[in-house]
């Protein structure tokens, strides 16, 4: 799945001001997107997706696949807390032009880690494409161990893992054991550089709907050796991460594309769009990027 290496974008859905579906917008986001993106990942946490319809995400997906010009990768985001529940969204879901789905680890009911591996073992079994796993613990309130991911790895139908607990030691087992088609991904876009060192293949990121050519130069300057170049591109995001977070995801990154002129920064309930100190913060940490 190597057209699956470099930046997955998880692209946002624009809303209008009055919170329907921004078609237009999202024609724009897949266009400025495709300057640096490798491949697209269309409802995943940061389209919120806990907030559409099935028939909005239906309606969402087949949008991107239609408006496609830049003729990437797709993956799309089905996961959840109830197994059955998931396995009936795949097999309700026309997954023909989709390249593989992204599944989260279950959230809220916080189960052992056999509970994971059964749960992603039953959604794998039935996904007719491959499966990426999210590990969020952020989000989920448990973690996928290491161990747990290992043991994944070794079902045919299951291709990587997208890591955002931000534990390092944990990202680097997974990559000293791992088989060696099973991809490491972070989910965490400060990492990006950090996992390209360790041996993952790329990232699934939320700021590269804003910052797309960012990413794409960290990955080419560390494919060619250029390390410092690599760095010096992934800490120009140092001081716009951590506001992208405060106030929840996306409404940072809405707020920035916003003050870029891509799309609006509405956010559905229970989200609200950020609050005038988080946009000051963000349009300065954006203006030190602009000024290199």
């Amino acid at each position: 799945m190597k057209k699956l290496y470099g930046t997955g974008v998880a692209l946002i859905t624009p809303f209008t001001p009055s919170g329907d579906i921004d078609f237009p917008s999202l024609k724009k986001m897949l266009a400025h997107t495709a300057k640096g993106v490798d491949y697209y990942v269309v409802m995943g946490t940061t389209g919120e997706s806990a907030v559409l319809s099935k028939e909005e995400k239906k309606q969402v997906l087949s949008f991107v696949l239609k408006n496609n010009k830049a003729g990437l990768p797709i993956v799309y985001g089905i996961g959840g807390n109830n197994t059955a529940a998931v396995i009936e969204e795949i097999n309700h879901t026309d997954l023909r032009s989709v390249d593989a789905v992204l599944s989260v680890s279950p959230y809220y009911n916080k189960p052992s880690q056999e509970g994971i591996v059964r749960h992603f073992t039953a959604v794998a079994d039935a996904c007719p494409v491959p499966v990426i796993l999210y590990n969020v613990p952020g989000r989920t309130a448990s973690n996928l161990s290491a161990d747990t991911t290992l043991r994944l790895a070794n079902h045919s139908n299951i291709i990587g893992i997208k890591e955002a607990s931000g534990n390092l030691e944990q990202c680097m087992k997974i990559a000293q054991e791992k088989p060696r088609d099973f991809m490491l991904i972070s989910g965490d876009d400060m990492l990006t550089f950090t996992l390209y060192a360790i041996g993952g293949v790329g990232v699934i990121s939320v700021l590269a709907n804003a910052l797309p050519l960012t990413f794409k130069k960290i990955k080419e300057h560390f494919a060619a050796g250029d390390l410092a170049k690599a760095r010096k591109e992934q800490f120009k995001l140092l001081d716009i991460n951590g506001p992208m977070y405060e106030e929840g995801n996306p409404v940072g990154v809405k707020q920035l594309l916003s003050d870029m002129g891509v799309c609006g920064a509405t956010v559905r309930l229970p989200l609200a769009e950020a609050s005038p100190r988080l946009r000051e913060k963000i349009k300065v940490a954006y203006a030190a990027i602009k000024k290199g």
